[in-house]
């Protein structure tokens, strides 16, 4: 199983109870895909509070945290 947590704007894209099920090769593009979030709505992303790319492969047990632009000024 993978942990995931959308942020802000992606918040509605988390799946339901935060978790999705983890198989061999998966990637964080792929976990976009299977969320229906558009690549280009994800500006940081988090694995295991690390910062990786959409291309990271990951692992079963792995946290993910998706996070859009963030605006202020």
């Amino acid at each position: 199983m993978l942990e995931v947590k959308c942020f802000a704007t992606l918040q509605d894209h988390t799946p339901e109870g935060g978790k999705i099920d983890y198989r061999p090769g998966l990637t964080v593009r792929d976990v976009l895909k299977m969320l229906d979030i558009p690549e280009e709505e994800v500006k940081v992303v988090f694995v295991n509070g690390e910062y990786k790319d959409l291309d990271t492969s990951l692992q079963d047990g792995d946290r993910l945290g998706l996070f859009p632009a963030v605006g202020g000024g």
